[in-house]
Protein backbone atom coordinates (compact mmCIF):
# COMPACT_ATOMS: atom_id res chain seq x y z
CA UNK A 1 0.00 0.00 0.00
CA UNK A 2 1.20 3.51 -0.70
CA UNK A 3 -0.23 7.00 -0.16
CA UNK A 4 -0.79 8.94 -3.54
CA UNK A 5 -0.92 11.74 -1.05
CA UNK A 6 1.34 12.61 1.71
CA UNK A 7 -0.78 12.08 5.20
CA UNK A 8 0.58 13.97 8.12
CA UNK A 9 0.50 11.60 11.18
CA UNK A 10 1.06 11.92 14.16
CA UNK A 11 3.16 9.84 17.58
CA UNK A 12 1.95 11.22 20.49
CA UNK A 13 3.90 9.61 23.78
CA UNK A 14 2.42 9.99 27.24
CA UNK A 15 6.13 8.94 28.20
CA UNK A 16 7.67 11.19 30.91
CA UNK A 17 11.30 10.01 30.46
CA UNK A 18 13.09 11.02 27.51
CA UNK A 19 12.91 7.30 26.00
CA UNK A 20 10.87 4.70 27.90
CA UNK A 21 10.28 1.20 27.24
CA UNK A 22 7.16 1.77 26.08
CA UNK A 23 8.45 4.26 23.30
CA UNK A 24 10.11 1.11 21.36
CA UNK A 25 7.23 -0.28 19.53
CA UNK A 26 6.25 3.23 17.96
CA UNK A 27 10.01 3.94 17.47
CA UNK A 28 10.45 0.63 15.49
CA UNK A 29 7.74 1.24 13.83
CA UNK A 30 8.37 4.69 12.13
CA UNK A 31 10.62 3.21 9.48
CA UNK A 32 7.69 0.86 8.21
CA UNK A 33 5.60 3.70 8.32
CA UNK A 34 7.61 6.33 6.33
CA UNK A 35 8.24 3.56 3.58
CA UNK A 36 4.76 3.44 2.97
CA UNK A 37 4.89 7.40 2.49
CA UNK A 38 3.79 9.25 5.65
CA UNK A 39 5.13 12.20 7.15
CA UNK A 40 5.30 11.30 11.19
CA UNK A 41 5.39 14.32 13.61
CA UNK A 42 6.20 13.00 17.61
CA UNK A 43 4.61 14.90 20.37
CA UNK A 44 5.69 14.82 24.21
CA UNK A 45 5.63 16.50 26.84
CA UNK A 46 9.14 17.64 26.20
CA UNK A 47 11.56 16.39 23.60
CA UNK A 48 15.13 15.70 24.35
CA UNK A 49 16.57 15.92 20.52
CA UNK A 50 20.07 14.68 21.82
CA UNK A 51 18.95 11.76 22.97
CA UNK A 52 20.33 8.72 20.34
CA UNK A 53 16.46 7.65 19.53
CA UNK A 54 15.71 10.89 18.79
CA UNK A 55 18.46 11.75 16.95
CA UNK A 56 17.83 8.46 15.22
CA UNK A 57 14.63 9.63 14.09
CA UNK A 58 15.55 12.67 13.13
CA UNK A 59 18.12 11.43 10.21
CA UNK A 60 14.59 9.72 9.31
CA UNK A 61 12.67 12.45 8.34
CA UNK A 62 10.67 12.40 11.60
CA UNK A 63 9.85 16.34 12.85
CA UNK A 64 9.19 16.74 16.95
CA UNK A 65 6.70 18.94 19.37
CA UNK A 66 6.85 19.67 22.39
CA UNK A 67 3.51 19.73 24.13
CA UNK A 68 4.45 21.23 27.15
CA UNK A 69 7.50 22.17 29.31
CA UNK A 70 6.09 21.93 32.77
CA UNK A 71 4.49 18.98 34.06
CA UNK A 72 3.30 16.05 32.00
CA UNK A 73 0.05 15.21 31.95
CA UNK A 74 0.54 11.49 33.75
CA UNK A 75 2.53 13.48 36.52
CA UNK A 76 -0.42 16.22 36.90
CA UNK A 77 -2.90 13.13 36.79
CA UNK A 78 -0.59 11.66 40.14
CA UNK A 79 -0.93 15.44 41.77
CA UNK A 80 -4.86 15.23 41.39
CA UNK A 81 -5.00 12.01 43.17
CA UNK A 82 -2.80 13.69 46.03
CA UNK A 83 -4.61 16.71 46.01
CA UNK A 84 -8.20 15.43 46.16
CA UNK A 85 -6.85 13.20 49.21
CA UNK A 86 -5.84 16.28 50.58
CA UNK A 87 -9.11 18.22 50.01
CA UNK A 88 -7.55 20.38 47.75
CA UNK A 89 -9.43 21.90 44.44
CA UNK A 90 -7.87 20.85 41.58
CA UNK A 91 -8.41 23.48 38.43
CA UNK A 92 -7.51 21.27 35.58
CA UNK A 93 -9.89 18.71 34.27
CA UNK A 94 -8.93 15.69 32.11
CA UNK A 95 -10.76 17.65 28.97
CA UNK A 96 -9.37 21.30 29.70
CA UNK A 97 -5.97 21.57 30.58
CA UNK A 98 -2.76 23.08 29.14
CA UNK A 99 -1.21 19.99 27.77
CA UNK A 100 -4.91 19.07 26.31
CA UNK A 101 -5.20 22.56 24.54
CA UNK A 102 -1.66 22.86 23.54
CA UNK A 103 -2.60 19.81 21.75
CA UNK A 104 -5.41 20.64 20.18
CA UNK A 105 -3.78 23.43 18.83
CA UNK A 106 -0.48 21.95 17.53
CA UNK A 107 -2.82 18.85 15.30
CA UNK A 108 -4.68 21.79 13.87
CA UNK A 109 -1.87 24.09 12.82
CA UNK A 110 0.42 20.94 11.50
CA UNK A 111 -2.64 19.33 10.04
CA UNK A 112 -2.61 16.01 10.89
CA UNK A 113 -4.37 13.09 9.14
CA UNK A 114 -3.91 10.61 11.85
CA UNK A 115 -3.09 9.94 15.49
CA UNK A 116 -1.20 6.92 17.26
CA UNK A 117 -1.28 7.62 21.08
CA UNK A 118 1.02 6.06 22.96
CA UNK A 119 0.30 5.53 26.90
CA UNK A 120 2.32 3.99 29.93
CA UNK A 121 -0.65 3.25 31.25
CA UNK A 122 -3.94 2.35 30.25
CA UNK A 123 -5.13 5.87 30.71
CA UNK A 124 -2.55 7.89 31.11
CA UNK A 125 -3.24 9.74 27.47
CA UNK A 126 -6.69 9.86 26.79
CA UNK A 127 -6.21 14.11 27.00
CA UNK A 128 -4.45 13.62 24.39
CA UNK A 129 -6.56 11.06 22.08
CA UNK A 130 -9.64 13.66 23.23
CA UNK A 131 -7.85 16.57 21.78
CA UNK A 132 -7.73 14.31 18.94
CA UNK A 133 -11.52 14.09 18.68
CA UNK A 134 -11.70 17.66 19.20
CA UNK A 135 -10.52 18.50 16.56
CA UNK A 136 -11.61 15.51 14.21
CA UNK A 137 -8.68 13.76 13.86
CA UNK A 138 -8.91 9.45 13.95
CA UNK A 139 -6.99 7.90 16.10
CA UNK A 140 -5.40 4.66 17.53
CA UNK A 141 -4.39 4.40 21.05
CA UNK A 142 -1.60 1.57 22.77
CA UNK A 143 -1.50 0.85 26.22
CA UNK A 144 1.71 -0.56 27.62
CA UNK A 145 0.65 -1.60 31.04
CA UNK A 146 -2.98 -1.94 33.20
CA UNK A 147 -2.41 -1.24 36.97
CA UNK A 148 -4.73 -3.32 39.55
CA UNK A 149 -4.39 -0.24 42.44
CA UNK A 150 -4.33 2.16 40.18
CA UNK A 151 -8.22 3.03 38.61
CA UNK A 152 -9.59 6.43 36.51
CA UNK A 153 -10.69 8.97 38.86
CA UNK A 154 -14.36 9.11 39.18
CA UNK A 155 -15.05 12.24 37.63
CA UNK A 156 -13.05 11.06 34.16
CA UNK A 157 -14.51 7.65 33.71
CA UNK A 158 -17.40 8.45 31.63
CA UNK A 159 -15.06 11.33 29.09
CA UNK A 160 -12.41 8.60 29.08
CA UNK A 161 -14.43 5.79 28.05
CA UNK A 162 -16.04 7.73 25.34
CA UNK A 163 -12.13 8.36 24.50
CA UNK A 164 -11.61 4.89 23.87
CA UNK A 165 -15.02 3.58 22.36
CA UNK A 166 -14.11 6.35 19.35
CA UNK A 167 -10.31 5.40 18.73
CA UNK A 168 -9.78 3.12 15.72
CA UNK A 169 -8.51 0.81 17.58
CA UNK A 170 -7.54 0.22 20.47
CA UNK A 171 -3.90 -1.58 21.05
CA UNK A 172 -2.60 -3.85 24.65
CA UNK A 173 0.69 -5.89 25.19
CA UNK A 174 -1.09 -8.27 27.25
CA UNK A 175 -4.64 -10.44 27.63
CA UNK A 176 -4.77 -9.34 31.43
CA UNK A 177 -4.24 -5.51 30.80
CA UNK A 178 -7.51 -5.75 27.73
CA UNK A 179 -9.31 -7.56 30.30
CA UNK A 180 -8.55 -4.96 33.56
CA UNK A 181 -9.41 -2.17 31.44
CA UNK A 182 -12.87 -3.24 30.43
CA UNK A 183 -13.27 -3.79 34.13
CA UNK A 184 -12.09 -0.53 34.76
CA UNK A 185 -14.52 0.88 32.89
CA UNK A 186 -17.47 -1.43 33.19
CA UNK A 187 -17.61 -1.92 29.02
CA UNK A 188 -16.30 -4.61 26.80
CA UNK A 189 -14.18 -3.28 23.89
CA UNK A 190 -14.93 -4.54 20.24
CA UNK A 191 -12.13 -2.17 19.20
CA UNK A 192 -8.79 -3.72 21.75
CA UNK A 193 -6.36 -5.91 19.92
CA UNK A 194 -3.50 -7.92 21.68
CA UNK A 195 -0.45 -6.99 20.21
CA UNK A 196 3.89 -7.57 21.15
CA UNK A 197 6.16 -5.30 21.44
CA UNK A 198 9.06 -6.04 18.93
CA UNK A 199 12.70 -7.55 21.27
CA UNK A 200 16.21 -7.02 20.74
CA UNK A 201 17.38 -10.86 20.96
CA UNK A 202 17.67 -12.63 17.70
CA UNK A 203 18.01 -16.59 19.58
CA UNK A 204 19.28 -18.62 21.56
CA UNK A 205 22.85 -17.27 23.50
CA UNK A 206 25.08 -19.46 24.71
CA UNK A 207 24.59 -20.82 28.48
CA UNK A 208 27.19 -19.61 30.71
CA UNK A 209 29.39 -21.41 33.29
CA UNK A 210 28.26 -21.47 36.63
CA UNK A 211 31.52 -22.38 38.18
CA UNK A 212 31.21 -18.63 39.94
CA UNK A 213 27.64 -19.45 41.04
CA UNK A 214 24.80 -18.84 39.93
CA UNK A 215 23.79 -15.08 38.09
CA UNK A 216 20.14 -13.41 38.13
CA UNK A 217 19.90 -10.38 36.00
CA UNK A 218 16.54 -8.22 37.31
CA UNK A 219 16.30 -6.09 34.44
CA UNK A 220 13.82 -3.18 34.34
CA UNK A 221 12.93 0.63 35.35
CA UNK A 222 14.08 1.24 39.26
CA UNK A 223 11.03 2.49 39.98
CA UNK A 224 9.66 0.13 43.07
CA UNK A 225 5.89 1.19 42.40
CA UNK A 226 6.07 -1.07 39.39
CA UNK A 227 8.94 -3.27 39.37
CA UNK A 228 9.29 -4.37 42.95
CA UNK A 229 13.17 -4.59 43.40
CA UNK A 230 12.77 -4.42 47.07
CA UNK A 231 11.25 -7.78 47.52
CA UNK A 232 14.62 -9.01 46.32
CA UNK A 233 16.32 -7.00 48.48
CA UNK A 234 14.61 -7.97 51.46
CA UNK A 235 14.50 -11.77 50.57
CA UNK A 236 18.44 -11.82 49.95
CA UNK A 237 18.68 -10.91 53.27
CA UNK A 238 17.45 -13.81 54.74
CA UNK A 239 20.41 -16.47 55.30
CA UNK A 240 19.68 -19.09 53.78
CA UNK A 241 20.74 -16.69 50.11
CA UNK A 242 23.32 -15.09 51.78
CA UNK A 243 24.89 -18.45 51.74
CA UNK A 244 24.21 -19.60 49.03
CA UNK A 245 26.37 -19.02 45.83
CA UNK A 246 23.69 -16.88 43.79
CA UNK A 247 23.96 -13.15 43.20
CA UNK A 248 21.29 -10.24 41.79
CA UNK A 249 22.60 -7.58 39.30
CA UNK A 250 19.95 -4.78 38.78
CA UNK A 251 19.74 -3.66 35.25
CA UNK A 252 18.78 -0.41 34.41
CA UNK A 253 18.26 2.96 36.10
CA UNK A 254 15.49 5.27 37.63
CA UNK A 255 14.23 7.36 40.58
CA UNK A 256 14.40 4.88 43.25
CA UNK A 257 18.17 3.37 42.51
CA UNK A 258 19.69 5.25 45.53
CA UNK A 259 16.99 4.05 47.27
CA UNK A 260 17.51 0.67 46.56
CA UNK A 261 21.26 1.22 47.05
CA UNK A 262 20.63 2.62 50.49
CA UNK A 263 18.00 -0.13 51.49
CA UNK A 264 20.99 -2.98 50.54
CA UNK A 265 23.59 -1.14 52.63
CA UNK A 266 21.45 -1.10 55.29
CA UNK A 267 20.06 -4.93 55.34
CA UNK A 268 24.47 -5.58 54.49
CA UNK A 269 23.15 -7.65 51.68
CA UNK A 270 26.19 -8.59 49.75
CA UNK A 271 25.22 -10.40 46.62
CA UNK A 272 23.09 -7.90 44.63
CA UNK A 273 24.91 -5.09 42.40
CA UNK A 274 23.87 -2.53 40.27
CA UNK A 275 25.08 -2.40 36.30
CA UNK A 276 22.86 0.79 35.61
CA UNK A 277 22.00 0.82 31.42
CA UNK A 278 22.97 -2.05 29.57
CA UNK A 279 21.93 -1.35 25.26
CA UNK A 280 23.47 -4.79 24.20
CA UNK A 281 20.74 -7.80 25.70
CA UNK A 282 22.35 -10.03 23.28
CA UNK A 283 26.00 -9.09 25.57
CA UNK A 284 24.00 -9.55 28.46
CA UNK A 285 22.35 -12.79 28.07
CA UNK A 286 26.10 -14.49 27.99
CA UNK A 287 26.82 -13.42 31.18
CA UNK A 288 23.65 -14.38 32.88
CA UNK A 289 21.64 -18.01 33.95
CA UNK A 290 18.24 -16.40 34.37
CA UNK A 291 15.95 -13.26 34.61
CA UNK A 292 13.98 -12.64 38.12
CA UNK A 293 11.87 -10.12 38.04
CA UNK A 294 9.14 -9.52 40.84
CA UNK A 295 6.98 -6.17 39.11
CA UNK A 296 3.65 -4.76 41.48
CA UNK A 297 2.31 -4.25 38.16
CA UNK A 298 3.23 -5.38 34.22
CA UNK A 299 1.52 -4.98 30.97
CA UNK A 300 3.75 -7.84 29.16
CA UNK A 301 7.66 -7.04 30.15
CA UNK A 302 9.85 -6.83 27.17
CA UNK A 303 13.09 -8.22 29.35
CA UNK A 304 11.22 -11.31 30.21
CA UNK A 305 10.67 -11.92 26.28
CA UNK A 306 14.10 -11.24 25.32
CA UNK A 307 15.17 -13.38 28.26
CA UNK A 308 12.99 -16.53 27.00
CA UNK A 309 14.18 -15.94 23.30
CA UNK A 310 17.81 -16.04 24.66
CA UNK A 311 17.24 -19.23 26.09
CA UNK A 312 16.69 -17.98 29.59
CA UNK A 313 14.11 -19.49 32.54
CA UNK A 314 12.39 -16.35 34.26
CA UNK A 315 11.50 -16.17 38.12
CA UNK A 316 8.38 -13.94 37.54
CA UNK A 317 5.90 -12.41 39.40
CA UNK A 318 2.03 -12.71 38.50
CA UNK A 319 1.80 -9.33 37.63
CA UNK A 320 -0.32 -8.33 34.26
CA UNK A 321 0.66 -10.83 31.11
CA UNK A 322 3.38 -12.21 32.97
CA UNK A 323 2.48 -15.58 33.02
CA UNK A 324 0.54 -15.79 29.49
CA UNK A 325 3.54 -16.82 28.02
CA UNK A 326 4.85 -19.05 30.94
CA UNK A 327 4.75 -22.47 31.45
CA UNK A 328 4.88 -23.13 35.22
CA UNK A 329 7.85 -25.08 36.57
CA UNK A 330 8.78 -26.07 32.65
CA UNK A 331 9.84 -22.85 31.17
CA UNK A 332 10.17 -20.46 34.27
CA UNK A 333 8.75 -20.12 38.29
CA UNK A 334 6.04 -17.31 39.37
CA UNK A 335 5.06 -16.26 42.50
CA UNK A 336 2.95 -13.43 44.04
CA UNK A 337 5.15 -9.49 44.61
CA UNK A 338 5.42 -10.31 48.07
CA UNK A 339 8.08 -11.81 49.99
CA UNK A 340 6.59 -15.04 51.23
CA UNK A 341 4.91 -16.37 47.77
CA UNK A 342 7.92 -14.83 45.88
CA UNK A 343 10.72 -16.62 48.02
CA UNK A 344 8.83 -19.74 47.17
CA UNK A 345 8.92 -19.07 43.75
CA UNK A 346 12.41 -19.18 43.90
CA UNK A 347 12.97 -21.59 46.26
CA UNK A 348 11.47 -23.90 43.03
CA UNK A 349 13.69 -22.15 40.56
CA UNK A 350 16.73 -22.81 43.13
CA UNK A 351 16.12 -26.31 43.23
CA UNK A 352 15.67 -27.07 39.83
CA UNK A 353 19.01 -25.20 38.55
CA UNK A 354 20.64 -27.88 37.39
CA UNK A 355 18.13 -28.08 34.54
CA UNK A 356 18.05 -24.43 33.64
CA UNK A 357 19.69 -25.10 30.34
CA UNK A 358 17.51 -27.05 29.06
CA UNK A 359 14.73 -25.51 30.45
CA UNK A 360 15.91 -22.07 28.61
CA UNK A 361 16.26 -24.09 25.39
CA UNK A 362 12.62 -25.14 25.70
CA UNK A 363 11.28 -21.32 26.70
CA UNK A 364 13.14 -19.60 23.67
CA UNK A 365 10.97 -22.98 21.18
CA UNK A 366 8.00 -20.91 22.64
CA UNK A 367 8.28 -17.50 22.61
CA UNK A 368 9.59 -18.40 18.50
CA UNK A 369 6.72 -20.13 18.02
CA UNK A 370 4.17 -17.64 19.77
CA UNK A 371 6.20 -13.82 19.41
CA UNK A 372 6.39 -12.59 16.01
CA UNK A 373 9.76 -12.16 14.14
CA UNK A 374 8.67 -8.30 13.76
CA UNK A 375 5.60 -7.62 15.97
CA UNK A 376 6.36 -3.55 14.69
CA UNK A 377 5.82 -4.51 11.03
CA UNK A 378 2.82 -6.37 11.71
CA UNK A 379 1.61 -3.60 14.12
CA UNK A 380 2.33 -1.21 10.77
CA UNK A 381 0.28 -3.42 8.99
CA UNK A 382 -2.81 -3.38 11.18
CA UNK A 383 -2.95 -0.04 11.61
CA UNK A 384 -2.71 1.66 8.34
CA UNK A 385 -6.25 -0.29 7.24
CA UNK A 386 -7.62 2.46 9.61
CA UNK A 387 -5.72 5.69 8.14
CA UNK A 388 -8.03 7.06 5.55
Amino acid sequence: MSTSVKKNIAIISSCTEDWGGSEELWGRSVPYLLEKGYHIIVYKSTVNLQHREFVKLAALGVEFRNIDKRKSFLERNWIRVANKIRGKYDFYTLTDNPWVNNLKQLLKEDQIDFALISQGINFDGLGFAYACGEVNVPYAIIAQKAVDFYWPLPGDRPVMLVTLQKAVANYFVSKHNLRLTEEQFGQRLPNGHVIFNPQKIGGIQPYPSTKDGIKLACVGRLFLLDKGQDILIRIFNEQKWRDRPVTITFVGSGIDEKGLKDMAALLNVQNVSFAGQVQDMVSLWSQYHALILPSRSEGLPLSMVEAMAAGRIVIISRAGGNTELLDENVTGFSGQPFEESFDEAMERAWSSRDEWEAMGKEAAKQIAAVVPKSPEKDFVEHLVQFIK
